[in-house]
């Protein structure tokens, strides 16, 4: 259970820089700033970030959870769980990861995702999209999300699914892992376009649509990369290749991976240690160490509306890691975990 602490001599990343040693209190499930009372943790110089956030991730049991928080990974953006009994009773835990959900995913039947997606999200007509996004806000969704894809569903059914998600006030995610479907995802006016194309890197043109429309990017590279490597298909130089210029171009970049364990899925990717993997990456297609730590922290909490987290100040939400070592100066110091907060609830099975 939560209770009142003080990390003394912890060195905080505020967004933007390693501050000097100081003390942040945790009071409950949130930053605090009175010390009275508190038990004091000296943190010996080391780091403290804010809890990481997946940007895309799909959930099959309570490990996955366990998974993403024991490495600093403290809310998963979920990009459609088939089983929405499952998906419920994993919201709202305590001591580990917080889940945000699309809930089901839209697709079409004969594409490669509908042979492990349920029925309900396979439309063929634009009423069926219209009933498809009311029932997937009706269930409690935060978010709406798209496959596009060829074959797939039509650039029609795609452009219907992100009107609808824009007339119920929600964003709609749009998968697109090739170049083709990432110009349908552009042209349907996705908010957010997740993956990066592995046939060929994204054109001049379709960057510039990016930045105009103010639209973001979850490449999922580790995703990415780990489909070229099962299937020795695509060409993960081409993702890495639209990161660069995305990054370059000023549009906003977020770090998911597409974590999932499902038996019969593409690829699978592993829960939290991905992250770390992910971070890497971004660096490795010329992110600069300081957009790949807001890539998982602020950024996230920005454009998912999560207005309690994503950085360490008085009154947010209470999602840490204490980390040891300088991310700024090696991103893979984020491996280097000492402890992990959810929610003010100390992780045991880091």
């Amino acid at each position: 259970m939560t209770s009142k602490f003080a990390l003394t001599n912890v060195r905080v990343f505020d967004g933007n820089k390693i501050c000097d040693p100081n003390t942040v209190v945790i009071d409950g499930d949130k930053i605090g700033t009175d010390t009275a009372g508190a038990t004091t943790i000296d943190c010996e110089g080391a780091v403290l970030l804010p809890g990481l956030i997946d940007a895309h991730i799909h959930l099959s049991g309570y490990k996955n959870l366990q998974d993403l928080s024991s490495h600093g990974v403290t809310t998963g953006l979920d990009m459609a769980t088939a089983d929405l009994e499952l998906l419920n009773s994993l919201r709202g835990q305590k001591g580990v990861a917080d889940v945000r959900s699309a809930y089901l995913a839209a697709s079409a039947p004969g594409s490669v995702h509908s042979r492990f997606l349920t029925k309900e999200s396979l439309l063929t007509s634009t009423d069926e999209a219209v009933n498809f996004v009311n029932d997937m806000v009706n269930a409690g969704a935060d978010y709406i999300k798209v496959v596009a894809d060829i074959p797939g569903p039509s650039q029609e059914i795609v452009n219907t699914i992100v009107e609808e998600a824009h007339k119920h006030g929600k964003m709609c995610i749009a998968h697109a892992a090739t170049f083709a479907p990432f110009q349908m995802a552009q042209d349907a006016k996705a908010d957010i376009v997740t993956h990066a194309p592995l046939d060929k890197a994204l054109d001049t043109k379709q960057v510039e649509l990016m930045v105009t429309e103010n639209r973001i990017s979850v490449p999922t590279l580790t995703m990415m990369e780990t489909m070229c490597n099962t299937f020795k298909r695509g060409n993960y130089d081409s993702a890495r290749q639209s990161v660069t210029d995305m990054y370059k171009a000023g549009v906003p970049i977020l770090a998911g991976t597409d974590a999932n364990s499902h038996a019969g899925g593409p690829a699978t990717v592993p829960h939290g240690d991905s992250m770390h993997h992910e971070l890497e990456l971004l660096v490795g297609a010329g992110m600069s160490t300081l957009d790949v730590l807001k890539a998982a922290t602020c950024l996230p909490a920005k454009y998912f509306g999560l207005s309690d987290r994503g950085v360490i100040e008085p009154g947010k939400r209470a999602d840490l890691l204490l980390i040891g070592g300088d991310p700024l100066q090696d991103i893979k110091a984020t491996r280097l975990i000492k402890r992990v907060w959810c929610a003010g609830i100390e992780c045991t099975h880091v």
